[in-house]
């Protein structure tokens, strides 16, 4: 499964030269994966409030194509490219929604962690959803 979700650029997420600054995109990452975790029928608040624990970052990657600027919207497409025990990987493509126009590729890598940041084991309705939606995808 591959969710999307829609942004628009804010003035203050631009440069002096009126181009997205390259660390918004990884917000973005964020957004398109807390929609898709919600589209999923799961709530990642909950998992950190219920079972205690959350998925921290572990690894991010942006590939640039091309400028995102002010007032554009954008489509971020989100799916989960892998999971394995604790580890979960998303891959994104974030779209100007206008033309298509692909502007960022990327991917983050995950490790379930309890609250004192210790790796802990997946949920298992969160891993059985995360399963599902890659089974999904393919």
């Amino acid at each position: 499964m591959t969710s999307e979700t829609r942004v628009r650029v804010r003035y203050a997420e631009t440069d002096q030269m009126g181009v997205v600054y390259h660390a918004n995109y990884l917000v973005w990452f964020e957004v398109g994966r807390v929609e898709h975790i919600r589209q999923l029928g799961l709530d990642y608040k909950l998992m950190e409030q219920e079972e205690g624990c959350g998925i921290a970052v572990v690894e991010a990657v942006a590939r640039y194509k091309a400028p995102a600027r002010y007032d554009d919207e954008l489509l971020v497409r989100t799916r989960i490219a892998h999971t394995r025990g604790s580890i979960i990987a998303f891959d994104y493509t974030i779209l100007r929604a206008a033309d298509g126009t692909v502007l960022c590729e990327g991917s983050t890598t995950h490790v379930v962690v309890d609250r004192n940041m210790q790796r802990a084991a997946m949920p298992a309705r969160y891993a059985e959803a995360f399963r599902r939606s890659k089974q999904d995808a393919l």
